[in-house]
């Protein structure tokens, strides 16, 4: 049978975008179909590229009041939260033209519409002002991404209501704000609000910050946002919310009433595929929207693929890019193909997080002996110039092979740091010890230098 495309791909995302221009580079007909007026996805209109813009202009902001130089430093409250994010969209404008080339380089095709199946080889097309047109391909990728969960009980159209999407697009200054949710973006918005200046309460329904952090990590990130004025409050449930024309109230299951200008909601996400007809190709999403895959991104239905968010971990920007790539080869036939079961956790708060491998309460509860190697930023010569000499990287090893089993890095650069690691902890056999670190020499000044003295002061202990 002949069909308009070989590959069609729900979404525009960097899971899609990766699909996409994986199968058309190999010689097949693509088409994408993105339901936003610009592809890029939820990431770069509403995640990860504008949240860490915005994240950007904080940092600078930070430092520059940390700076020695600047003794008085600067009155953040005089910084316009609306005019920072106008300063934001230029940064997407430049991610939406850079991708909207790659499409036109690579001859796919963008449809910009909803899209929901007919049948396991036939899509309809919905576009913004109700034109209806069917499409039919040999495979299908679903990348339709996720958006913020919101439950019934909290109203989300009033304007002191806001999600992690619709955070971007407030209108005015808050010095109050409740982060309800303290998973991984609830932690950045409360660093990001509180290097503005921002009074933070962040309601965390965990006994620790961050649970899946290597605990001296936890302990740090918790440390530092309290001392940047944020109040944590663990082990809280939510009971209800009040809104008025210009503050809300935050009811706890405890019994605490907690007053602030605005909400942000950041209590999990669910998948986009509520659109998508499912039942019409006897697939089913989970109550979070979720579609399951295996090994080889295929769902259920042998020629529908999902990547991204939309089937779960770890719904990370780097991992969708290499989903997507796996789809796209697997569709067309590739024997095998690569499946994301390991990331590193890139965590952008104020200073950033950054991890891979084992923590120290894994291997301590599964009984595998480790060592600990630690470099404190404070003693490096590079963050002692730049003035971020809060934070450490961390190295866990075998005490007999030397063998890394786990990197663990919070303070400047962390996210770019821990990938020097990672290469490392990769290798095969004796190509992976701690031993590299101490016979490679790192420039200097560097941040990359603390792997050569978290490798001595691992080794040391040995001693």
């Amino acid at each position: 049978m002949s069909y308009d495309f070989d590959v069609i791909v729900v979404g525009a995302g960097p899971a899609g975008e990766s699909a996409a221009i994986n199968a058309a580079k190999h010689g097949s007909k693509v088409a994408i179909i993105e339901n936003r007026e610009h592809v890029g996805g939820g990431c770069t209109h509403k995640g990860t590229i504008p949240s860490k813009a915005l994240r950007s202009a904080v940092k600078q902001l930070v430092r520059f009041n940390r700076h020695p130089l600047f003794h008085e430093g600067v009155d953040s409250s005089w910084f316009d939260f609306p005019k920072i994010m106008k300063n934001v969209q230029s940064v997407i404008r430049e991610q939406v033209n850079m991708r909207e080339r790659y499409y036109g380089r690579n001859r796919i095709k963008v449809f910009k519409a909803t899209a929901n199946f007919v049948d396991q080889h036939t899509v309809n097309l919905v576009s913004d002002n109700g034109d209806q047109q069917q499409l039919t391909s040999s495979d299908f990728v679903i990348a339709c991404g996720s958006r913020p969960y919101r439950p019934e009980s909290v109203d989300f159209n009033h304007p002191r209501v806001y999600d992690s999407d619709t955070i971007l697009d407030m209108k005015f200054n808050p010095k109050k704000l409740i982060i309800f949710g303290a998973g991984v973006i609830g932690c950045e918005y409360a660093s990001i609000f509180s290097g503005l200046g921002v009074k933070v309460e962040l309601v965390n329904g965990r006994e620790r910050l961050l649970e899946f952090l290597d605990d001296e990590i936890s302990d740090a990130l918790s440390y530092q946002l309290r001392d940047h004025g944020v109040m944590v409050r663990h082990r809280e449930e939510f009971a209800s919310l009040e809104t008025f024309p210009d503050h809300v109230v935050l009811h706890l299951q405890s019994g605490k009433r907690i007053i602030a200008d605005a909400l942000l909601w950041c209590n999990g996400r669910s998948g986009n595929t509520d659109t998508l007809a499912l039942e019409n190709i006897a697939l089913e999403a989970d109550h979070r929207g979720q579609v399951k895959v295996n090994q080889r991104y295929q769902t259920e239905v042998e020629n529908v693929y999902a990547v991204g968010d939309v089937i779960g971990w770890p719904s990370l920007a780097s991992a969708a890019y290499n989903q997507g790539r796996s789809a796209a080869a697997a569709a067309r036939g590739k024997e095998s193909n690569h499946f994301v079961a390991e990331v590193a956790t890139g965590i952008y708060t104020l200073p950033e997080i950054s991890s891979v491998g084992s923590t120290e309460r894994e291997l301590t509860e599964s009984k595998v002996p480790y060592e600990v190697g630690r470099a404190f930023f404070k003693d490096c010569a590079r963050a002692q110039i730049s003035g971020s000499n809060v934070g450490m990287l961390k190295l866990l090893f075998c005490p007999d092979s030397l063998a890394l089993l786990g990197i663990h890095c919070f303070g400047a650069e962390a996210t770019e740091i821990v990938h020097i690691g990672q290469a490392i902890m990769n290798q095969q056999g004796e190509g992976n010890t701690i031993e590299y670190f101490i016979k490679t020499t790192f420039n200097y000044p560097t941040m990359a230098e603390a792997y050569r003295i978290a490798a001595l002061n691992g080794i040391n202990r040995l001693d």
